[in-house]
């Protein structure tokens, strides 16, 4: 299944080179800035029933703009960037069906499972996504946080996702080596994703075409659903058509 997303950066909706982003002057790429609203993709995701999509916050100042579109499409979306155990219910009561927890849950580059135990008493684990987005490094794939530039000592590996299963409703996973740059998904990654997870999962990073869409959800054994932003139209792209993903799901819900 294709789910959305709604990229922000400096408050306004972005496609950016997920590598690339950095506090370093003049690092980061961008493939495109919308002139429309958070809101406006939000209202559009609520009229064609795409929900499970993710909103995430790329630095700061992106805050009322992700209110905005939580509130456009009330329990429709899912929210990440700068989530913590202060700031989730916050997030969940202004709309988000989950919230997406990322760098928080990885203090100097380790799994801090009290952090998340106490995260789950707080809120559930029916509305805790977890992202475990990943960069390769030595034949193996390992989480990355602080805008996809740290390495953890986090490699993905069956057991951790069963035994993170215990804790989230989903997972969330950047294939950040490829994210942005529409050369074709890591069909190694969604293949494993596919054999891994026992939970949903969405995976973002280089998709390109209907055909990706259709390639991942049959390699990921139909446990992988599939984001794609710069090559949608309405972020710009020329790959893929918003009729054809919406199109696609129907299809599949059939």
């Amino acid at each position: 299944m294709f789910r959305p997303c709604i990229d922000l950066h400096e408050g306004r909706v972005k496609q950016i080179v997920g590598g690339t982003l950095s506090d370093e002057p003049g690092r980061l790429q961008t493939n495109f800035v919308s002139d429309r609203p958070a809101a406006w993709f939000a209202e559009l995701y609520r009229r064609d029933g795409l929900k499970g999509g993710h909103v995430i916050l790329l630095g700061p100042d992106n805050e009322t703009a992700a209110r905005d579109a939580l509130q456009a499409f009330p329990g429709g979306l899912q929210v990440g960037g700068g989530v913590n155990l202060s700031n989730a219910q916050a997030w969940l009561d202004c709309g988000a069906s989950h919230v997406i927890i990322t760098s928080w849950l990885f203090p100097d580059g380790r799994l801090d499972w009290t952090r998340l135990e106490r995260l789950n008493k707080a809120l559930g684990k029916d509305r805790l996504v977890i992202d475990l987005s990943c960069r390769k490094r030595g034949g193996e794939y390992f989480v990355v946080t602080d805008k996809f530039q740290t390495f953890t000592n986090v490699t993905l590996r069956p057991e951790l996702f069963h035994k993170l299963a215990n804790s989230c409703a989903e997972f969330l996973v950047h294939a950040v080596d490829v994210e942005g740059l529409c050369r074709g998904v890591d069909l190694e990654l969604v293949k494993n994703l596919g054999d891994w997870t026992p939970l949903p999962m969405t995976y973002a990073g280089g998709a390109r075409s209907m055909e990706d869409l259709e390639t991942v959800t049959r390699i990921g054994q139909g446990r992988v659903d599939l984001t794609i932003g710069s090559a949608l139209d309405i972020f710009g792209g020329t790959g893929v058509k918003y009729v054809d993903v919406v199109e696609f799901n129907k299809r599949q819900a059939r």
